[in-house]
């Protein structure tokens, strides 16, 4: 072996190390995992300075898709190439994925659905939801305008429940940013390495769209269930702004409605999928899992990640022109705020209807929420808390 190819092995087993360190032990959600990046990789290793991490941060929260895996991804490409970011992909996300696809597998054969301890999980997805709407309304809703959107995508949303009416939420509230919302503070001094070419980038970009499109219009004539199967992950991977609680409305309407997955089973997976580290889309090994084996867990896991990872390499190299764009960003404001009430809705039905039945559920998830806010304890614990005291209630 070469010299240089051994130093370019030699750095993807370096980056796919310390990624699978980050995958087992990043608890607590995106912002959580964008400060134990920080750690990992500016404070200790200094792969990447202070300004170069902010801009990367600023570029994936920019994007659809989940924030922390984009930036993880980013830091890899940055530190070995195209091949650095799938191996700091591998890495950050194998570990979730094997645990959820386990216990889809395990819960499966079981068939305990009804059981207590899988109510509670049901009441842990009531309390993290709420926990995350909470949150994002301060962050993404600061003013009437997008407080407005955020009512306008729940009313939308629950009168009209399909996938479609979220596509069309999400991309209304676009238009009104780009031609609307003006937003002047952009700042244009950082820059970020970036060693991927333009034409890589471009070719990307068409691929993510080119799927985009072409993938629904297959699905309708095309009986191939896997088609289907991708084409819905893909889509919800491709069109989650606002963090990776969004998933949750976009995967419930592809998969429940339809009869692919019971509305308890997609709830208990959601509350397990709390206490692994790594990032939420991982809930969709879960998913894939319950519906198609372990092979169906590996096709979701790469459908709902794809438009993350091709967005990540067709933007890098364009980062610097699009964020002096004041009506692109405008545009990024809009659609954010609309998440917040499309989650909402989702919070409602079907995450509240189906975990609070009674006085008893009720007093559970307020006990778990003062637990989780007020006291802050860990979202594995919330998670056991959960399972516990729905195991307690069904013997009583």
């Amino acid at each position: 072996m070469s010299p240089v190819r051994e130093n370019k092995v030699r750095l993807l087993l370096e980056v796919f190390g310390v990624a699978l360190k980050l995958g087992l032990t990043s608890f607590g959600g995106p912002i959580a995992h964008l400060g134990y990046f920080h750690e990992e990789y500016v404070r200790k290793r200094k792969w990447l300075d202070e300004r170069s991490y902010v801009d990367l941060v600023a570029l994936c929260q920019f994007l659809p898709g989940p924030a922390s895996s984009q930036v993880g991804m980013g830091i890899g490409m940055m530190r070995a190439g195209v091949l650095g970011g799938l191996a700091a992909f591998l890495g950050f996300t194998l570990p979730s994925v094997i645990v959820l696809m386990i216990f889809a597998l395990l819960l499966k054969r079981g068939n305990v659905y009804d059981a207590g301890w899988v109510h509670g999980l049901k009441i842990v997805a009531v309390v993290v939801v709420a926990q995350a709407i909470i949150g994002m309304e301060r962050t993404l809703t600061p003013d009437i305008k997008r407080k407005a959107l955020a009512l306008g995508a729940l009313v939308a949303t629950l009168l009209i429940p399909t996938t479609f009416t979220q596509i069309g939420i999400i991309l209304i509230s676009a238009l009104i940013g780009f031609l609307f919302f003006k937003h002047t503070d952009i700042q244009v001094d950082l820059s970020i390495p970036v060693p991927i070419s333009r034409k890589l980038a471009l070719g990307c970009l068409t691929f993510f769209f080119g799927l985009l499109i072409l993938l629904p219009i297959l699905r309708e004539v095309s009986t191939t269930h896997l088609l289907a199967f991708f084409d819905s992950f893909y889509r919800s991977g491709a069109l989650v702004f606002g963090g990776g609680h969004v998933v949750l409305p976009l995967l419930e309407k592809e998969f429940v409605p339809q009869g692919w997955i019971s509305k308890e089973s997609f709830l208990a997976g959601y509350g397990a999928a709390q206490a692994v580290p790594g990032p939420l889309f991982t809930f969709a090994a879960y998913l894939g899992a319950v519906m198609n084996g372990w092979k169906g867990a590996i096709l979701a896991t790469i459908a709902i990640f794809l438009p993350a990872f091709l967005l990540i390499i067709g933007t890098m190299p364009f980062w610097d022109r699009l964020r002096r764009n004041p009506k692109l960003k405008g545009a990024m404001l809009a659609v954010n705020g609309a998440v917040v009430g499309i989650l909402i809705a989702a919070f409602y039905t079907p995450i509240w209807t189906s975990g609070i039945q009674s006085p008893k559920d009720f007093a559970l998830g307020s006990i778990l929420f003062s637990l989780l806010v007020i006291l802050k304890l860990p979202p594995w614990v919330i998670v056991a808390a959960g399972v516990a005291g729905g195991m307690m209630m069904s013997l009583f």
